[in-house]
């Protein structure tokens, strides 16, 4: 498939003074794998925080899931998250959230009333349910609507994993009245772009590419495996498959036990140096429920090889990934993977399926492996090639700090300004034609 331009257009001018960010299911204070809070999160906090320092203020809007948290935090110099009140602060799950966001939005009218015209020049609205907000905000406020989709009904619907819940007709018209209705579509890679175009209708001159970014001062080598492992009281030889993020059906980590499985069962001398770390939290359906991975992994016979974790803070993940032989990602649909360039940054190569846009964060062959479908026998095959060549963590995790470091969030943020600012440019100049687009009545008198 042909890559994607990174950026559509580039207009000289100014990037807006502040912009209006939301995201309404998930909070970007919250931690990162646990319930519905995962890579979007990690991206909406490092782009907010690079934007501010473009000179972009960024007010983040999401919705209140607690009473205890005031109504503004400032999250970094430049960056307040606004929280909304839209319902009851818990039991909500995320697929009850459409007949909330009527109250989302009017919270979010309520903080901008009183405003001087032109105080939001933009919003940005992340995931769908936040898109249909950023949809009548943008058209209220008279500015663009720029939106990232992160995950498509559509592309997860078409693969799901064993046991997964198709996603509801209900969200698959919501994201084509987004597209329809978007300024800017921003996606993660030139794959993401062309499922936009091929199951949306998506003009290619609406759509432009911006890899996410990490931060490459939290992500990094540091001091190594040895001390990572000590510091987490992991043994000092064992081969440590890793697994890292929320445990739901998407993201496979049943695939990675299974895998494991075959590993053992083909060679069994294996178990005395295998442990299998799982550090996530529940979230989805199916298999979200952790009890059903620890009933899994008693049932394979390799119980005693897999240690389950609850999630942990940045600093400490990065540590997990240091300490890891092999971040393993079994993916069924993956709009980038956020968390592949995470460990390889720390100098951890992956295995990963080749899907969404894991190939573009892992060089196969060179930063890790890439295994064509989701048969636990691929993964086992990969496994074994670390068990083999024990200085394959070695060679493939030094290219990978350097493949890293072309992901970093300011790269990921000039790129997100420059594409606000055409959009605005679009909107103040030719406002005409741009409704006309956006509306389908282009041409019409």
């Amino acid at each position: 498939m042909p890559d994607f331009p990174r950026l559509t257009l580039r207009r000289s001018g100014r990037h807006p003074r502040r912009v209006a960010m939301l995201s309404v299911h998930t909070s970007p204070l919250h931690q990162p794998g646990t319930g519905d809070a995962g890579g979007m999160n990690v991206y909406i906090v490092e782009l907010a925080r690079e934007l501010a320092a473009l000179g972009t203020q960024v007010e983040i809007f999401t919705r209140t899931t607690s009473g205890t948290v005031p109504p503004v935090v400032e999250l970094a110099p430049g960056v307040l998250v606004r929280h909304v009140t839209a319902g009851p602060y818990e039991g909500l799950a995320k697929e009850e959230l459409p007949a909330q966001l009527c109250a989302f939005t009017h919270g979010v009218m309520r903080a901008w009333a009183g405003r001087r015209p032109g105080y939001y020049e933009l919003v940005h609205s992340h995931y769908w349910l936040s898109g249909h907000v950023g949809w009548l905000a943008a058209e209220r406020w008279g500015v663009p609507l720029v939106h990232t989709m992160h995950t498509m009904a559509k592309v997860k619907n078409a693969h799901l994993a064993r046991g997964d819940t198709p996603e509801p007709a209900y969200r698959i018209i919501g994201e084509q009245q987004i597209v329809d209705a978007a300024d800017r579509l921003v996606a993660n890679t030139g794959e993401e772009a062309a499922d936009l175009m091929r199951h949306y209708g998506a003009r290619p001159e609406q759509t432009a590419v911006v890899h996410p970014g990490v931060n490459l001062r939290r992500f990094r080598p540091a001091d190594g495996r040895a001390a990572a492992r000590a510091r987490l009281g992991l043994p000092p030889s064992a081969l440590i498959p890793l697994f890292a993020g929320r445990i739901q059906p998407l993201k496979g980590p049943d695939i990675l036990l299974r895998a494991v499985h075959e590993l053992v069962r083909a060679r069994p001398a294996l178990r005395e140096r295998l442990l299998v770390p799982v550090v996530g939290g529940p979230s989805g359906s199916g298999l979200a429920r952790p009890e059903k991975l620890h009933k899994l992994a008693a049932r394979l016979g390799i119980g005693d090889l897999v240690r389950f974790h609850p999630p942990v803070a940045q600093s400490e993940l990065a540590d997990w990934y240091r300490a890891a032989s092999v971040l393993v990602m079994p993916s069924h649909s993956e709009s980038f993977g956020l968390v592949a360039v995470e460990a390889q940054a720390c100098g951890t190569p992956v295995v990963a399926a080749a899907v969404g846009g894991l190939p573009v964060a892992v060089r196969d062959g060179v930063t890790g492996l890439l295994v064509r479908g989701h048969e636990p026998a691929g993964y086992a095959r990969a496994l074994a090639r670390f068990a083999d060549e024990p200085e394959l963590a070695d060679r493939m995790g030094a290219a990978a700090v350097g493949h890293a470091r072309g992901f970093g969030w300011a790269t990921a943020a000039r790129e997100t300004a420059d594409i606000y600012t055409e959009a605005i440019w679009e909107r103040r100049f030719r406002p005409a034609t741009a409704a006309g687009i956006r509306s389908g009545h282009a041409g019409e008198p």
